[in-house]
Order: structure tokens, then C-alpha cells, then sequence
């Protein structure tokens, strides 16, 4: 449960957040003076704060000094009215997390403190690794006691202390920010702050935004200044994750900042100094993207100070049966659910499945089969369906089913005599491959135009394609159980 303290005279506000969060696993406390406030943060410690400004009894920025000298780690967000906004971003540059305007945005608000308590579990919550089997209770950990995760468990240690900026490479779902978040507990700014932005989530501008900041009026919708995450990090550590996703314009201006440390926001020229450690993560082959155009080799070398590469679970398997403990062990406190033990079985059924969604997808896996389960052992039959069919089969029946639209019903009518669920989804997934790649073939791989004759938005699309796993090199393949070939799309996949 988070907990999340409101240091604010006014009544309304308290009940405001309170009914706003009654549905949620968030404690509210509350403090209507600043000297009330200063001895709850330091009893309670609250995983945020939020501040109002211009309290009666002291002023908003002379306690959240004192609330940092209490937890240098503590997020507090501003509450402000339009007169202090200035004051409130000011206060950002000294490492407050955000500020919001009166009267306030509920949909915002939630939005922003929900933000904030994900910020500070990653900031207080190590991603620990196990010299034993034996399962801790915490929730996030590099769990794995093979050669491939004793390797990276080394480099870790070897290069978390030493001040430089770290590549992590591996596949979707192995763990990356598992790896960023281990480094900067380990490292000397731990106590600064730690933030982390995934870049392809959002469009370039917005991006450039998040990391550089703006002034009043650098662009339509920028009604006030905004610190940005290298401003907001100083003397900490940025996370940016999909890096090779990053638009050319913004690995320039990115280059600019790691060479000098200094940047300008967006549609101001005040210079600003910041002092941030860069880890950055991607699951795109970086040295194909410099050579068809899409990244900077020296952008590249800059990052690479170190690389560290995380093996996929599929080659790691020796790991399986911890991993699967560990998330027994972990959804069964949080869920409620007295299954006690897995049976070998299952186990068999785990270690010989290929995990193409690696470490995250057996965390759905154990998760939904937990879900479905009854009595304290898992047994295969409360497993999803993939991990239960003969593989072999499946591929060659999904290989039709790609290429022809009449196949779709012949799939459907084998699924239904052989007592299968999850229909409805798996006929949209195999619809959803065939007019995708079909459609990506007819406009040569270019995905403005595909986003345009699908009515999709580029980001859903880009979802799709990636929830298919997406492959790019020099033509586009699904990498499902059968691979069908398109094009090459001249921009990579989100």
C-alpha cells in the first residue's frame, strides 16, 4: 500500500484526495500545518507528498527543504495557484517532482501522484539478486541463479559505482529497468533522484519536452514553464528506456547534453546546467539501426560506456523453476491464494515452453494460473492454453491461417472441437496479423500510410506490431509460430 501525505490547510482539498483514492490501495494522511506535516513525514514516511505552497504558519518552499533534509528521496508535488507558478517551477529545479494549478484537475491529479508513487518505488525498492533460491519478500527482483544472470549480477557490481553511462540490450520483457534500477541503488547517487521515461511512448515533441523542458508559449498547449527530467535529475540518474526508438532531431540535442551537460528548453535559450547519469535500454539491434540511418554512431558511443546484455529466459531455463516460485510466491500474498507448491508437471510444461515474452510473459503466465486454480498445488490444467497445445501443430495450422482469410474459420472450428478457450481474442489476434501484414505489404512497409489506410493511430499500431513481435531487418517478419515475411518499413517499431 502507498501512502501519501497532504500537508494543506484547506479542509477540501484532504477530502478531495481522500475520495479520489478510496478505491485504492493508497493511505491519505493528512496535515493542515507545516509543523504537523514536518513531524508526519518523518514518522510516517510517506512515499509522496503533496504540498500546498502558501500554507498559513510557513512558506510551501521553506518546508520542502526541510522535508528533503528529512528524505532526500522524497517526491513532493506543489499545489499552487496561478499567481505561483513560477514559484512552483523554481522549486522543481531544486528536485520537487511536479506542481499542479488550482483549482485542481482530479483526472491530472490522480494521473500525476499515481506517476509519482511508481517514481518512488523505483527509488526505494532494490531490485535485489538472490545468491540463494530462497524467495525474499519484496516485489520487483532480478531473480536468477544461472550462469547467464551470474553474469549480469557481475557486470552490475563491477560497474554500478563507477560514474559512467551504461547500455542495457536485451529482449522485450527480460528485465532491462530490473538492471537500471539494481545500478543506481548501488551507485553513489542514490540518494538523488531517479527517473525513468520511456521513449517510445510518447510523440517527439512531447519527448523532447519530458527531457528538456519548455517555456510559456514554445508550442500549442504549453500554457506554463515545464522542468524537464534532466533538470528535475540533477546529480541523478535517467532511466531512457527504447532509447533506439528516439527521433534523429532528439538524439542530437541528446548528444549536445552528454558532451557538455547543458541544454536549452524547448522555445527558450537560457542555458541550464545538469549533472545526470544516463541509463539507457533497448531491445533494437543499434549497430543495424546506424547503419540503415536511424541512429547517431556517436550518440551510440556515448552511451555505450558499458554494455550489459540480458540472455532471454529461453536461454536461460535453469531459471524457470526459481522464477516460477518466486511469482508463486509473490501473487500468492498479493492475491490471496493458498497454492502452496507447483507440481512437476507443470514445471515440465514451463521449462520446455520458448517464452517469447521472456521473463514478463512467464509473470502473466504464473499470475493468470493462479487465477484459474484450486486446491494448494498448481497443476498443468490451470496453465494458459499455449503452454498446453502440441507446438508443432499449432505452427503449421497458424501459418494457413496467416496467409488466407478462409483459414481463420477453419482455426476457429479446431479450437472449438478440441474444448479450447479465449476464442473471441485469439481469432481478433490471428484477423488482426493477417490485415496488418497484408496492409503493411501493400504500402512497401511504411507506416504513416498504414496508420492512414487501417484508421489506426500511429501508437496503436506501433502496439499491435510490437504485441506481435515485430521483427526488423532487412525485410519484416512475425515472429509467431510461423514467421510470414513483408517488406522493409522505413521506420522502426515503438
Amino acid at each position: 500500500m502507498f501512502k501519501l501525505l497532504v500537508i494543506d490547510d484547506e479542509p477540501d482539498v484532504y477530502e478531495i484526495i481522500k475520495h479520489l483514492f478510496s478505491e485504492q490501495s493508497v493511505q491519505v494522511v493528512n496535515a493542515d500545518t507545516a509543523e504537523l506535516g514536518l513531524r508526519l513525514a518523518n514518522e510516517q514516511q510517506p512515499d509522496v507528498i503533496l504540498l500546498d505552497i502558501k500554507l498559513h504558519d510557513r512558506s510551501g518552499l521553506e518546508v520542502f527543504h526541510d522535508l528533503r533534509r528529512i528524505d532526500p528521496k522524497c517526491l513532493v508535488i506543489f499545489i499552487t495557484g496561478h499567481g505561483t507558478a513560477d514559484t512552483a517551477a523554481e522549486a522543481m529545479k531544486h528536485g520537487a517532482h511536479d506542481y499542479l494549478v488550482k483549482p485542481l484537475d482530479l483526472e491530472t491529479l490522480e494521473q500525476v501522484i499515481n506517476q509519482a508513487f511508481k517514481i518512488s518505488r523505483l527509488m526505494h525498492v532494490p531490485a535485489i539478486i538472490p545468491a540463494s533460491h530462497r524467495v525474499q519478500d519484496l516485489p520487483d527482483q532480478l531473480v536468477g541463479s544461472g550462469a547467464g544472470m551470474q553474469g549480469v549480477g557481475k557486470s552490475i557490481g563491477r560497474v554500478a559505482g563507477q560514474d559512467v553511462n551504461v547500455l542495457i540490450l536485451g529482449e522485450s520483457g527480460t528485465g532491462k529497468e530490473l538492471v537500471a534500477r539494481a545500478l543506481y541503488h548501488h551507485s553513489r547517487r542514490n540518494q538523488k533522484p531517479f527517473l525513468a521515461l520511456n521513449c517510445a511512448a510518447l510523440p517527439e515533441t512531447l519527448l523532447e519536452s519530458e527531457l528538456f523542458g519548455h517555456e510559456k508559449g514554445a508550442f500549442t498547449g504549453a500554457d506554463r514553464r515545464r522542468i524537464g527530467k534532466f533538470e528535475q535529475c540533477h546529480g541523478g540518474t535517467l532511466f531512457l528506456d527504447e532509447v533506439g526508438d528516439m527521433a534523429l532531431d532528439t538524439q542530437a540535442k541528446l548528444l549536445r547534453l552528454l558532451e557538455e551537460q547543458r541544454f536549452e528548453r524547448l522555445g527558450g535559450n537560457e542555458t541550464v546546467m545538469t549533472d545526470v547519469r544516463i541509463l539507457a535500454a533497448t531491445n533494437q539491434n543499434l549497430e543495424q539501426y546506424i547503419e540503415a540511418g536511424k541512429f547517431r554512431k556517436d550518440l551510440y558511443y556515448r552511451l555505450r560506456g558499458v554494455t550489459i546484455h540480458i540472455p532471454p529466459l529461453r536461454d536461460r531455463r535453469e531459471d524457470i523453476s526459481q522464477l516460477a516460485h518466486y511469482y508463486l510466491f509473490r501473487f500468492n500474498r498479493e492475491l490471496d491464494i493458498p497454492v502452496q507448491t507447483i507440481a512437476s508437471e507443470t514445471l515440465d510444461l514451463l521449462l520446455k515452453y520458448d517464452w517469447p515474452g521472456n521473463v514478463r510473459e512467464l509473470q502473466s503466465v504464473i499470475r493468470e494460473a493462479l487465477l484459474h486454480s484450486s486446491g494448494p498445488v498448481l497443476i498443468p490444467e490451470f496453465l494458459p492454453a499455449e503452454l498446453l497445445v502440441d507446438r508443432k501443430p499449432q505452427q503449421a495450422v497458424s501459418a494457413k491461417a496467416e496467409g488466407n482469410w478462409q483459414n481463420i474459420g477453419t482455426q476457429l472450428e479446431e479450437w472449438l472441437s478440441s474444448g479450447e478457450n479465449d476464442l473471441y481474442h485469439r481469432a481478433l489476434e490471428q484477423f488482426d496479423r493477417l490485415v496488418l501484414h497484408r496492409t503493411l505489404q501493400y504500402v512497401e512497409g511504411n507506416q504513416t500510410r498504414a496508420s492512414e489506410r487501417l484508421g489506426l493511430s500511429r501508437l496503436t499500431l506501433r502496439s499491435k506490431l510490437r504485441a506481435m513481435n515485430l521483427e526488423i531487418g532487412k525485410s519484416v517478419a512475425f515472429q509467431s509460430p510461423a514467421a510470414a515475411e513483408v517488406p522493409a518499413i522505413s521506420e522502426p517499431v515503438a
